[in-house]
């Protein structure tokens, strides 16, 4: 008797209507940050190498806060250890969404994106560390390429006006997702100054204390926000990287409903916080992070010295060969079925587009390398392999975007107008058949 073989699920097919819908929110967002954020970039790059780039340094290096409570920081240092602590946040109420009632809940359909992001995050580092030590470089930077930038990445798409049909646009903020998970992850246990057990002690107990207001459904900004800011005061002083602060509660918001709720706590945190993130956080420390001075010197030394190579490499090649290799495999080991409507060329597309790692990239730069010449060259590296992505996955994109646009368009039909798309009803129907 011939054994059955096991039954093939598909990839990149059709989403849940409500997976959907919460996507398409999450999307809007970011896709608009990203313009935000493209125009903060090269802003950046234009005050930094004009006449007045003494006045963008004197500003970015400009300190105020609270020194009594350890909080006498740079205004470059507010973007990132301050602002980026909300991108985080958002980071992790998406991850917990994801977790709980999105593509992450169940082995069978979290199987592949998470195999692609880790190969996604694991070849970049080995080529960067390949490429340094053979360089006689540094292996310090050897995370800087591991991250996507999804704002950015969604603004690429946003400008080349492709119509990447959900599956596509959800496959990729999933690898976004886990991949900043993975940057937390690295950032909290590689780039931990000393500790003071004490703050980290207090900062644990915040957390607690955040656990227990949302298990016992206290509602109330008042008692959030406060939290919130001593939270991270704490964790900052511990030596952890406060944007660890934000991720943690993040992941504590409760995500689903409780009867009568129209929205959990974390959908309602994101929607208030998130275009706070992607429209003013994340471009403000664009802002004073991606001021590189360029010059010929400069960009010929990305290109020779072996730790900004290292970056530039693991970026543009280890991301299409982590991603796209890492989900190709996986696809042939679960026996996942690719959408018939796709090919395996809008997956190695979406591979090129991964190679764009602008904001944690550049945050981990800054870790990797504190205070050093070396920052402005990885710098350098990280904005030049970007927009090499970029103008790659264009090309690429673009080829393919008759087909994107017939299935967004087939995906987006609702000839009753009520509000669902017809392809769910037809297959609802199918399914009662």
């Amino acid at each position: 008797m011939t054994a059955t073989p096991p039954p093939q699920h598909s990839f990149l097919g059709v989403l849940p209507w409500p997976e959907r819908r919460a996507i398409a929110d999450a999307l809007r967002t970011e896709t608009i940050g990203g313009l935000v954020l493209l125009a903060a970039a090269v802003v950046a790059l234009i005050w930094a190498n004009s006449p007045l780039g003494d006045v963008y340094q004197q500003i970015r290096d400009f300190h105020f806060g609270i020194p009594a409570l350890g909080l006498d920081l740079s205004v470059g240092h507010w973007t990132a250890d301050g602002l980026l602590a909300v991108f985080f946040l958002v980071a992790g109420i998406e991850l917990k969404r994801e977790l709980v009632v999105g593509e992450l809940r169940t082995p069978a359909t979290a199987a592949l994106p998470v195999i692609a992001a880790v190969c996604g995050m694991a070849v970049p580092a080995a080529l960067y560390a390949l490429t340094a030590g053979l360089g006689g470089g540094s292996l310090d930077g050897w995370a800087v390429p591991m991250a996507t930038d999804i704002a950015f990445a969604l603004a690429v798409l946003a400008v080349i006006s492709t119509h990447l049909p959900a599956a596509l646009r959800a496959f990729l903020l999933t690898l976004a997702v886990v991949d900043d998970l993975g940057a937390i992850l690295i950032i909290a246990i590689f780039f931990t100054s000393d500790l003071n057990f004490l703050a980290l002690g207090g900062a644990f107990a915040g957390l607690v204390l955040f656990y227990a207001l949302q298990r016992l459904r206290v509602r109330g900004w008042w008692w959030y926000v406060p939290l919130g800011i001593t939270i991270w005061a704490l964790m900052y002083n511990s030596g952890v990287h406060a944007t660890v602060a934000g991720v943690a509660m993040g992941l504590i918001l409760r995500t689903t409903l409780d009867k009568g709720e129209t929205a959990s706590p974390g959908a309602r945190v994101s929607h208030l916080v998130h275009p706070f993130s992607a429209g003013v956080a994340v471009p403000l420390f664009a802002l004073f992070a991606a001021g590189v001075t360029l010059s010929s010197a400069a960009l010929a030394e990305v290109f020779t010295r072996p730790e900004p190579l290292g970056v530039v490499i693991g970026l543009v090649v280890g991301k299409i060969l982590g991603v796209f290799g890492g989900t190709y495999l996986a696809a042939r080991f679960t026996r996942a079925r690719l959408n018939p409507d796709l090919d395996w060329a809008d997956v190695f597309g979406l591979s090129v587009l991964a190679g764009i790692g602008f904001t944690v990239a550049l945050l981990i730069g800054e870790l990797a390398f504190p205070g050093q010449a070396l920052t402005e060259q990885i710098k350098a590296a990280v904005l030049i392999a970007s927009v090499t992505a970029a103008g790659l996955a264009a090309l690429l994109l673009l080829r393919r975007n008759k087909v994107y646009k017939r299935l967004y368009e087939e995906e987006n039909v609702d000839a009753d107008a009520d509000g669902i798309p017809d392809i769910y009803q037809r297959e609802a129907t199918a399914a009662e058949r």
